[in-house]
């Protein structure tokens, strides 16, 4: 079965994360604040976010390897490889990144946001509000 399915960027990340081994595997393991720069045609999408705001930013890994199908948790050889849908690895059929973040600021066009830990100039592609957060 192949099914077409088609994304939009819709921003790119802004950090001093310029390397992947800089990359934290997770925000929580000393990433930085970054910017989410939006694209004009996506900032009305952007209102009624704000400071204090948690969201899952899901961005697109354009530098994964997608014919990887299991690794090696965390890099661990001693683990016994294990396939990426049981793993957060960026390497996978559709690299699709999922950041957990809080909103520092709103500014023109883009968000401040703390931590993120994905690569300067990882493409945007969707922004959710945290299933954290009580409606």
């Amino acid at each position: 079965m192949k099914e077409d399915v088609s994304l939009a960027c819709i921003g790119k990340i802004r950090s001093p994360l310029k390397s992947l081994e800089a990359c934290p595997k997770q925000g929580h393991e000393g990433a930085p604040s970054a910017r989410v720069e939006i694209l004009p045609a996506f900032q009305a999408a952007m209102k009624g976010i704000k400071p204090g705001d948690r969201l899952v930013v899901l961005t697109w890994f354009h530098l994964a390897d997608r014919t990887v199908l299991s690794v090696h948790p965390r890099h661990d050889t001693s683990k016994p490889k294990t396939g990426v849908f049981c793993t957060r690895s960026p390497n996978r059929p559709n690299p699709l990144g999922l950041h957990e973040t809080r909103v520092v600021e709103v500014d023109e066009g883009a968000l401040v946001v703390d931590p993120l830990e994905a690569l300067d100039g990882t493409p945007v592609v969707d922004i959710k509000v945290s299933m954290s957060v009580k409606m």
